[in-house]
């Protein structure tokens, strides 16, 4: 991270010394875009706080440890919902296989969690467009699905 933040400020040096103006009004309009999405942000790094404090990776394997369609959908629409990044979500999925959940399940869950945001939604939907937000999600969603039985076949 540090190395991205050196060469970062480096190239801002390098462009300042080209053209002061240019940069300067760059840099201006960068931090005003930065802190329009501050709040929205903020919330949503809230919900993912929430979402990894209620949880638990016991909750998560009672869930997804059979296979019946209700299972199925509760790890979807759990996933769907649930706020947690990728670095989390990923051992997180591994703890949960080798504690015996379901491959289908923990491949649902997983990546319904990845593809699918209802949380985000309304960010999404206020830069993309309703339209374009439901859209993306449902075919999201619809993938999932068939990644998730997929999986379960092959695996």
């Amino acid at each position: 991270m540090l190395m991205f933040n050196l060469i970062g400020f480096c190239i801002i040096l390098a462009c300042f010394a080209l053209d002061r103006g240019k940069t300067i009004r760059s840099v201006r309009r960068g931090l005003t875009m930065f802190w329009k999405i501050v709040p929205e942000m903020s919330v949503v790094l809230i919900l993912i706080s929430v979402s990894l404090a209620i949880l638990t990776p016991e909750q998560l394997k009672q869930w997804l440890s059979t296979d019946t369609p209700a299972h199925f959908a509760t790890a979807l629409v759990v996933g769907s919902v649930a706020l947690i990044p990728g670095f989390v979500a990923f051992p997180l999925a591994g703890v949960l296989l080798k504690n015996g959940a379901s491959v289908m399940l923990v491949a649902g869950f997983l990546t319904t969690l990845l593809m699918v945001g209802v949380v985000t939604l309304p960010m999404e939907a206020k830069y993309f467009g309703w339209r374009t937000a439901l859209i993306r999600n449902g075919l999201s969603f619809v993938g999932a699905v068939a990644i998730a039985l997929a999986m379960g076949r092959v695996l």
